[in-house]
């Protein structure tokens, strides 16, 4: 069983026999365990995060490598593009 379910029966059978202590164990493994949830999701949420940065870094390099280093600059005299004459 996971630290919640356990913490869950603990409380559950703390209240059950008028043991107060182990219903506050009971109640304190399942905050334990809702504290681990979170810090996971919070990991998941910045490599989330990570991972989105670095797609738009290289969304960003190829639209470099695409334009070319002048970036789809046009010729002022003739009004062609550059990479196109």
């Amino acid at each position: 069983m996971d630290d919640k379910a356990t913490g869950k029966a603990k409380e559950a059978w703390g209240a059950l026999t008028g043991d107060e202590a182990k219903k506050e164990e009971g109640r304190a493994q399942q905050r334990k365990a809702e504290a681990q949830e979170e810090a996971a999701q919070s990991e998941r949420t910045n490599q989330a995060k990570k991972e989105a940065r670095q797609a738009e870094r290289e969304r960003a390099r190829q639209e470099v490598k695409e334009k070319g280093l002048l970036g789809g600059v046009t010729d002022s005299l003739t009004g062609r593009d550059r990479d196109k004459s």
